[in-house]
């Protein structure tokens, strides 16, 4: 398996999901989600809710080989934070292994649109996600990684 396709089950499998019935919370009050598949390991661990700052970090058979860091958060009151992030599962279960940092480039639903701009590849990449609604810019978060 190659690290594009097995990062896009691992998100689409933990924060993405419709559940994350993995998720621990741990004892520095940070949310932690894993998935582990065919030798490799991903870790998901962030802290705070808005704002946030979080990592992701995948191994493979032990060693360290791919990270990527983020800090987001709501920029707007006028839409509830649980609608909010519900719409951002949905544009990130659309990960697809060219890019498998967040979303698609742009996904459209109902009065909300997630647009995704990044530059790079798998081995070092930044980018910018945004959601809007209605058109004005609700929600940000800045990410960046690479190999290891």
């Amino acid at each position: 398996m190659k690290l594009s396709e097995f990062l896009v089950k691992a998100k689409i499998n933990t924060y993405a999901s419709a559940g994350i019935g993995n998720k621990k919370i741990l004892k520095d009050g940070s949310k932690e989600v894993v998935y582990e598949k065919e030798g490799f390991r991903y870790r998901d661990r962030y802290y705070g809710y808005n704002p946030f700052v979080g990592e992701e970090i995948v191994w493979k058979d032990g060693r360290l080989i791919w990270v990527m860091n983020y800090d987001g958060e709501i920029t707007s009151e006028e839409i509830a934070a649980k609608q909010v992030y519900g719409f951002l599962k949905r544009a990130l279960r659309q990960v697809k292994e060219k890019c498998p940092f967040r979303g698609p480039a742009r996904l459209k639903h109902s009065d909300f649109e997630y647009i995704n701009e990044y530059e790079g590849d798998i081995e070092s990449f930044r980018g910018v996600e945004r959601i809007l609604y209605r058109g004005q810019e609700i929600y940000i978060l800045f990410y960046h990684g690479g190999t290891v």
